[in-house]
């Protein structure tokens, strides 16, 4: 595991995955962004205190769907929390979100290059943007980013060779043990001018979100943004 913290860097995603020298498990940290992004070209606030990481993964041919990393990351991000913060009410929310009290506290957000993948990790150690459209919360420099990259890295290799090792059915129960319960409202903006209304009933073996409508169908989502109704 190599993990390298930066000054700045334009996107730790962009910047890792054009590395041609990175290898899987080698980790870019940034003090400070000036190009992050969010899901949907949303426009990333980098603020002092907080955390931006990224980690290479490298797919193999006997790997689980790609898409499944999105539940290893967020399982990884809740059990580094939790180790550097105990006894927080965090709660993940589909499909890259992390709560803290229902306010978002970090997000994920992944990028594919061929067979090289990074995940990303945004995490308000600090402070907390504004959003705009959603409340934000922070851990109240609990911890540095210095220390919470390798404390997140090393939960993040457990949680990989998790996911390497055993069935992905075993990572979806997991995380819907830590996710809004079933039955929960949700909205999901699938497009920009298309939403989609319906009650969570868990996640897909791919990771997909299965939302259940009013009129008893079952949808299955695989990109979206999910509002909690």
């Amino acid at each position: 595991m190599r993990i390298r913290i930066v000054e700045r860097t334009g996107s730790t995603n962009s910047d890792l995955i054009a590395d041609a020298a990175a290898v899987e498990g080698d980790w870019l940290v940034a003090l400070d962004q000036t190009a992050g992004r969010g899901r949907q070209g949303r426009q990333w606030a980098s603020a002092e205190g907080n955390f931006f990481g990224s980690a290479l993964v490298s797919l193999r041919e006997s790997d689980p769907p790609a898409a499944t990393l999105s539940l290893v990351a967020a399982l990884a991000l809740a059990d580094a929390i939790d180790a550097a913060v105990a006894s927080q009410p965090l709660m993940l929310k589909w499909p890259n979100d992390l709560l803290l009290n229902g306010k978002k506290v970090a997000g994920i957000l992944l990028e594919r290059s061929g067979n090289r993948v990074a995940v990303g990790f945004g995490v308000n150690l600090a402070s907390a943007p504004s959003l705009g459209d959603r409340e934000a919360s922070n851990l109240g420099r609990v911890i540095t980013p210095q220390a919470f990259g390798p404390l997140l890295a090393g939960c993040f290799a457990r949680m990989l060779e998790r996911w390497r090792s055993a069935e992905t059915s075993a990572l979806v129960r997991a995380w819907e043990q830590r996710a809004h319960l079933p039955g929960t409202r949700l909205s999901v903006h699938v497009s920009s001018n298309e939403t989609i209304s319906g009650r969570f009933a868990g996640l897909e073996a791919d990771g997909a979100l299965r939302l259940k409508l009013d009129d008893g169908r079952i949808e299955i989502i695989r990109a979206g943004d999910v509002d909690l109704k």
